[in-house]
């Protein structure tokens, strides 16, 4: 059995332990209610310590019984737990789905820059190339076009002309 199933067995058994034992020993078998809320405890405390005291609110609406009250309790709880958890996995998602968009743009970035890099060198060799054979003035630099004769002068003529163009990232 590995470290985390004995871990996971431990924490079982003390939750299970924490629903049984309170009634196993028979605690609150002496109230009337066992197990109510703190809320009606606390009223119950307050009214004993001072018999006169009103509540300011009441209850916009009150449960018929005390299970009713729980079931409504457990409830609210449930659909807490449920936001929560949707919320928290919700952004783990998109912090996950960031991590790995930056980490394919990172991919992608260092194979078009050293597709980028031999693509402007080869350009630019054949730019003055072909600006020293044909005597051309039109050459506009490392874009690799050339006035009148239309080369483009990618590496490839597959590549794009931003592929060929694109300033090297780091």
């Amino acid at each position: 059995m590995s470290r985390n199933a004995k871990i996971n067995a431990l924490l079982l058994f003390v939750v299970a332990a924490l629903a049984v034992l309170p009634l196993a020993l028979g605690l609150g078998d002496h109230k009337e209610e066992p197990f109510t809320g703190a809320d009606s405890e606390a009223e119950t405390a307050i009214t004993e310590i001072r018999p006169d005291y009103e509540p300011w609110f009441s209850p916009l609406y009150e449960p018929p019984s005390g299970e009713i009250e729980s079931a409504l309790f457990a409830l609210q709880a449930a659909l807490g737990a449920g936001v929560l958890a949707y919320y928290f996995g919700l952004h783990r998602g998109r912090r996950q789905g960031e991590l790995r968009a930056l980490a394919q743009r990172d991919t992608t970035t260092s194979t078009t820059s050293t597709t980028s890099t031999a693509a402007k060198t080869s350009t630019t060799a054949r730019t003055s190339q072909s600006t020293e054979n044909t005597g051309n003035e039109g050459t506009t630099g490392t874009t690799g076009t050339t006035g009148t004769t239309g080369t483009t002068g990618r590496a490839h003529p597959s590549e794009s002309a931003s592929e060929a163009s694109a300033p090297e990232r780091t």
